[in-house]
């Protein structure tokens, strides 16, 4: 017992274990977070309705979204934005791995007579073409990834994009990193029994990598038959730091904000947008 709980509370080295495909495609974990999307008043899977329709029209006026324009958005979850942002009548293509996300965006869709391409897959692998005038990101999808990941998915926005053209994207602040404090806890159906619909224990560490800028929640869950383990990383940004690392892969910043809906930036704000141009 003793050596399980040594393992359990031991602090990984940096960007080791990556768990996200197993979190969304899991068939009750997946079903949990649809949940999450679907609620309009909560900000955990997706944001409030309320600000997602506020983003959009912004998002609309901001990159001139119409007829003849064309719009892929990374990390579509259910479809809230694609969905949206089709009514403009964009052109719009959305990319998630969750099957059951992408079963729900679909029928949404379908339903709403909206033309709406979906590739059911890891954005990472997406062959891009050049055929973009904008790529979005949102909820903060590209503070989740390793610095390796990162680097992969500029390349793939550069090819995808037209000359010239841009990626909305927002991301965790140093400001949020400065409040992330190393702690366990154990509790007994952790997270109103998010993880399972039987009964488990869940082991919640949170581990701070101070040079890196690098937080890590780690989930260990004790059901009677498994123990499985959730890793979720966060990369925390300056501007400056942001904006070194996508000048490596042919882009500069050409805007700054306090989200995806424009609002004002502030260097105390948890996250903060960006518009990326193609250069």
């Amino acid at each position: 017992m003793y050596t399980e709980l040594q393992n359990i509370n031991c602090k990984p080295e940096i960007f080791t274990e990556y768990t996200a495909l197993e979190l969304w495609n899991d068939t009750y974990t997946s079903e949990r977070m649809l949940g999450y999307h679907l609620n309009k008043d909560i900000d955990v899977s997706s944001r409030k309705h309320g600000f997602i329709a506020e983003s959009v029209e912004w998002i609309a006026r901001r990159f001139e979204l119409g007829a003849g324009r064309s719009v892929c958005d990374f990390g579509s979850a259910v479809g809230l934005y694609t969905t949206a942002l089709a009514r403009t009548g964009a052109r719009v293509c959305g990319i998630d791995f969750s099957e059951r996300s992408v079963a729900y965006a679909r029928n949404e869709a379908r339903e709403a007579g909206l033309s709406i391409e979906y590739h059911c897959m890891n954005y990472l692998d997406f062959t891009g073409s050049g055929e973009y005038d904008l790529i979005t990101m949102i909820m903060c999808d590209y503070s989740a990834l390793s610095p390796l990941q990162r680097r992969k998915l500029l390349k793939i926005f550069y090819e995808s994009l037209k000359p010239g053209a841009e990626v909305l994207l927002d991301v965790y602040s140093l400001a949020a990193f400065a409040q992330v404090a190393e702690g366990a806890y154990y509790a007994r159906n952790q997270l109103d029994g998010f993880w399972s619909a039987g009964d488990y224990y869940a082991f919640v560490n949170t581990f701070r990598y101070a040079a890196e800028e690098v937080g890590l929640d780690k989930y260990t869950i004790v059901e009677p038959e498994r123990v499985r383990t959730i890793y979720n990383w966060l990369q925390y940004f300056s501007v400056e730091s942001l904006s070194a690392e996508v000048a490596e892969s042919g882009f500069e910043i050409a805007g700054v904000y306090g989200d995806v809906a424009g609002h004002r930036y502030s260097d105390t704000s948890s996250e903060f947008a960006v518009i990326l141009k193609k250069v």
